[in-house]
């Protein structure tokens, strides 16, 4: 049997209207999103499908946009999948999808998360930056190269062979951004986001989330979740939870994700949620597979 991989979303993949075909189309994804509304507390249906590209950047919006978006499309598509992964906070969209959290535990998570990411950005001052065409080695050389005890820069995004982002201290990730590019990197571009994500600057962020999810009973996987952290197949709830902790402080191992589900068997991979980011990212990993996507 050909295996196929769901693949959820992260920041970024938001977008002006998302959602909003889903909604009138599905009354599961109508149900999905009504549901956030009262959640949340607040209307989050109305900033996905009529609100401002600016609205949708702030990250305590971003995430939970992109959670909700990526569960409504899930429950309304027919795809069987046998294994599943999501980049960054689309990995909390898999554990839905996996059975291990439900909807609304999830969607409280994201918003915590989303919360003291937030929190953790304005207090320290971080960024983030894409590196194309650097070799990891090289990147990651680089980045110890810049940092000090006062400044940090570390590769934080493993997005694909040729796609590196780097997360740090504003300084810091400038420094080596000039550096990159000194090296050879085809191109250097700072990211529109509110903090040094997956680096030691969200430790902060790391420890309010971590309160959040001992308190939350994490399931057994019903099909592997290839998690961020390890990029191994997973389906112990505990093992996940405390790989779910790490994750805001530690890289997004997306690459090897790819790679080690293509090991596992996998033939075609299935992004689920807001648009193709994922899909362009796996066919640079590898340009045989199959590719298809449900928003």
């Amino acid at each position: 049997m050909k295996k196929i991989a769901a693949i959820f979303p992260g920041q970024g993949s938001q977008y002006n209207g998302m959602g909003k075909s889903l909604y009138k189309k599905f009354s599961k994804a109508k149900y999905i999103f009504d549901s956030a509304d009262l959640i949340l507390g607040f209307p989050l249906s109305k900033i996905c499908f009529n609100g401002s590209e600016d609205e949708l950047k702030q990250t305590n919006i971003t995430q939970v946009a992109i959670f909700t978006h990526s569960i409504a499309a899930s429950v309304c598509c027919d795809e069987k999948s046998q294994m599943c992964a999501g980049h960054s906070v689309g990995e909390y969209s898999a554990l839905v999808f996996a059975n291990v959290l439900n909807f609304e535990d999830g969607l409280k998570l994201v918003q915590t998360r989303a919360n003291a990411m937030h929190e953790a950005g304005t207090k320290k001052n971080g960024t983030m930056a894409a590196i194309i065409g650097l070799e990891k080695d090289k990147l990651e050389e680089i980045c110890h190269s810049v940092s000090n005890n006062n400044e940090i820069v570390v590769c934080a995004n493993f997005n694909s062979t040729s796609q590196i982002v780097i997360s740090g201290n504003v300084e810091a990730v400038k420094k080596a951004m000039i550096i990159a590019k000194e090296n050879g990197a085809k191109l250097v571009k700072e990211l529109s986001v509110s903090g040094a994500f997956h680096s030691p600057l969200m430790k902060s962020a790391k420890e309010k989330l971590q309160n959040t999810i001992e308190k939350i009973k994490f399931c057994d996987a019903q099909i592997p979740v290839y998690c961020n952290v390890s990029a191994s197949p997973e389906t112990s709830g505990e093992k996940i939870k405390s790989l779910l902790i790490e994750q805001l402080t530690s890289p997004v191992l997306w690459n090897m994700t790819i790679e080690k589900m293509i090991s596992g068997g996998c033939k075609k991979f299935f992004e689920i949620g807001p648009g193709k980011i994922l899909q362009g990212l796996v066919k640079k990993i590898n340009t045989n597979i199959e590719i298809g996507g449900f928003e």
